[in-house]
């Protein structure tokens, strides 16, 4: 049995290159790492679903050795070396496509894309030795988070398989605010979605809490946190997975001086 993970992964790879600004967010990914060590068995396969690929249908990469597909942009060269060899999962590919298709969600196996930053930067940190069978699969173009809900309902049985299911994102993901100037304003419209976030995934009626996902924009400051809501999706994309299991553990962090947090079900 595998837990439902969701993660805020970080500016690029500057969690990797151990930039100061992400020392916090390690130190987080350092206690999820010990908690999955203590409470669950090595995967078999882990599923990303990654902000960092749209595609219209959805797409699952299908490739026995994936590449890594550096979707960052004037960084050091160091981070255009890193290296995350994981085996591809071809069969489980075909799989979670007959899955998605059997509720309605088009997909299409794709086996040239590599795993892109938001599958294998959080993969060095909570999978480092790179041998567990890993694939992604996008997010589909259009973002409707009722649609996202659903993709993760079609991936409810794979706990149960010993698969692996991370949702790659960010709960806050204001570019502008990243980089900006540390003020009070932003940090309390930053908390204040954060704190929506708890309190909507701590909601233990799945109805209830699924209504306030798919009404997301009515979350205070929705839109200074999401300008665009691509790294909301994988949040998810992990409740759907994860039907009525209960939330079982959060972890707040701060980088690039905002605040960011990851949850997780079984």
């Amino acid at each position: 049995m595998q837990p439902i993970l969701f993660v805020s992964h970080g500016g690029g790879p500057l969690p990797i290159l151990n930039h100061p600004s992400h020392s916090d967010m390690l130190r987080a990914f350092a206690e999820i790492l010990d908690y999955l060590h203590a409470h669950f068995a090595k995967p078999d396969a882990i599923v990303y679903v990654s902000a960092h690929w749209e595609r219209e249908p959805v797409a699952i990469t299908s490739a026995a050795t994936p590449e890594l597909f550096y979707d960052y942009y004037n960084f050091p060269p160091e981070s255009y070396a890193l290296k995350y060899p994981v085996p591809g999962a071809p069969k489980l590919a075909a799989d979670l496509q007959q899955r998605l298709e059997a509720v309605g969600i088009e997909a299409v196996l794709d086996d040239s894309r590599g795993l892109d930053h938001g599958v294998f930067i959080p993969g060095l940190l909570l999978h480092p030795d790179a041998d567990i069978p890993t694939l992604q699969i996008s997010l589909q173009k259009g973002l409707s988070a009722e649609r996202h809900l659903k993709i993760g309902e079609a991936l409810q049985g794979l706990a149960a398989e010993n698969i692996l299911v991370i949702g790659s994102g960010y709960s806050f993901h204001n570019m502008q605010a990243f980089f900006g100037p540390d003020n009070a304003n932003d940090n309390a419209k930053n908390q204040a979605f954060e704190d929506w976030i708890l309190t909507t995934l701590a909601e233990p009626d799945n109805a209830a809490r699924q209504h306030q996902l798919i009404n997301w924009e009515e979350a205070p400051h929705a839109r200074f946190c999401h300008p665009r809501e691509e790294h909301l999706l994988p949040l998810h994309v992990c409740v759907g997975a994860a039907g009525d299991a209960p939330l079982q553990r959060s972890w707040s962090f701060t980088a690039l001086n905002k605040r960011g947090s990851c949850h997780l079900w079984k």
